[in-house]
């Protein structure tokens, strides 16, 4: 998200602002932006604690403001409220979809890995393997959702970059961004841990 400097516009003009936006007016909407951009960072930040997190709520949050600028009602409280309420629900829901993913990934390792009865593998390399997957779906649980599903197309799937933009409907520039940052917060998770 680029850094704008917060504009102070009075919560009248905000309102003036919304609906502007609401009839499609490109300037309102930077105006606007510029307004509420710093405070919806700061809600997201402070429900999710990691400032990539943040900035890719911040955007949803602030592309969801354009798309649903007409749903806004002023006799329900003020647009600064309006947007940071929608800013913290996003916040919240990441969360909760983080948690659930990570709850998901363990449920699957441990049925996926059961340390059988000794074979030709011996106990302890068993047990090494199943550790290290254990800490690869729980590193891969503390990326974003876009970062871990890339990832898990890819070398879980067998899906390539061309192909995994094609399925989410991302151009491919993003896919390989989100791929880039996913590979070295695993390579930072290991390299700590």
């Amino acid at each position: 998200m680029p850094a704008a400097a917060p504009a102070t516009v009075a919560a009248a003009e905000l309102g003036g602002l919304v609906a502007a936006v609401a009839r499609g007016d490109q300037a309102a909407y930077a105006r606007l932006y510029r307004a509420v951009a710093a405070p919806v960072y700061g809600t997201a930040l402070r429900t999710l604690r990691s400032a990539a997190h943040a900035e890719e709520v911040a955007q949803e949050v602030l592309l969801e403001v354009w798309r649903t600028a007409a749903a806004y009602r002023p006799a329900r409280g003020t647009v600064t409220a309006w947007v940071l309420t929608i800013a913290h629900r996003r916040a919240v829901d990441r969360v909760r979809a983080a948690r659930a993913a990570a709850d998901r990934e363990l449920r699957v390792a441990l049925r996926e890995q059961p340390i059988s009865e000794p074979g030709p593998e011996p106990v302890p390399e068993q047990v090494e393997r199943t550790h290290d997957a254990l800490r690869v779906r729980s590193a891969l649980a503390r990326l974003s959702g876009v970062q871990r599903e890339s990832l898990v197309l890819a070398y879980y799937g067998g899906y390539s970059q061309r192909e995994i933009a094609r399925a989410l409907g991302v151009p491919l520039g993003t896919v390989k961004t989100r791929m880039r940052d996913g590979l070295l917060r695993l390579r930072a998770a290991f390299d700590g841990g």
